[in-house]
């Protein structure tokens, strides 16, 4: 795929969906910062289900913290892996606490020295709390970047790393979110749905389907 084909493929994204955003429900960089925590291996669907009752009750490091390690396992024992979640969270908090105020830091650095926060959250964090143009890339995005020819690599360090060398600069803040939902409604694992997809004649994927 050429740059002609990718400023296009970005265009008709945009076109479709001007102001794309996370599926995870949060009202604060904390908030985000814990639903991107649990949402590992999980469903945004069900991480906003177990954050609709954690977040009324505890929505600071300080107030999870109150609720400690077994009380926070009540709330998110619906999500998988979430006896070692708590216990990241529990971590977090506390290094929140004691080295950042309380809050969410804004350096890749700092977050990515918080247990349960790898690169891939840092760049959720960093991208859609605090507006930097940082691209996480996930499974959809890592599946979308090589199946279209839009970044493709063998690694998701790699993908990242030429995504963001080949996305046009206006286009990369909401890279991520668009790639994200592309991947998850549309070009999905088994049956990509390319018969609905905007991008379908810029795409170099050789078995495109044609039909539900």
């Amino acid at each position: 795929m050429n740059q002609h084909k990718r400023r296009a493929v970005f265009e008709r994204l945009k076109s479709a969906n001007p102001k794309p955003a996370t599926e995870l429900n949060y009202s604060t960089p904390f908030e985000l910062l814990i639903a991107v925590i649990l949402s590992a291996q999980a469903t945004d669907k069900g991480v906003n289900k177990a954050t609709q009752k954690l977040f009324p009750a505890a929505n600071t490091p300080r107030a999870i913290l109150a609720l400690g390690e077994e009380g926070l396992k009540k709330y998110i024992q619906t999500i998988g892996l979430y006896n070692s979640k708590a216990r990241n969270i529990i971590r977090t908090c506390a290094l929140l606490i004691e080295h950042h105020q309380g809050q969410v830091p804004h350096e890749r650095k700092a977050l990515e020295a918080l247990p349960g926060v790898g690169r891939k959250t840092a760049n959720v964090i960093l991208n859609t709390a605090f507006g930097e143009p940082a691209i996480a890339v996930d499974t959809h995005i890592f599946r979308v970047a090589n199946r279209t020819g839009l970044a493709p690599g063998k690694t998701v360090r790699q993908v990242e790393d030429k995504l963001n060398r080949l996305v046009p600069a206006e286009f990369k803040h909401d890279t991520h979110h668009w790639l994200i939902l592309h991947g998850r409604y549309i070009c999905t694992a088994r049956k990509p749905r390319c018969y609905v997809c905007v991008i379908a004649d810029l795409c170099d994927y050789p078995h495109k389907t044609e039909h539900p």
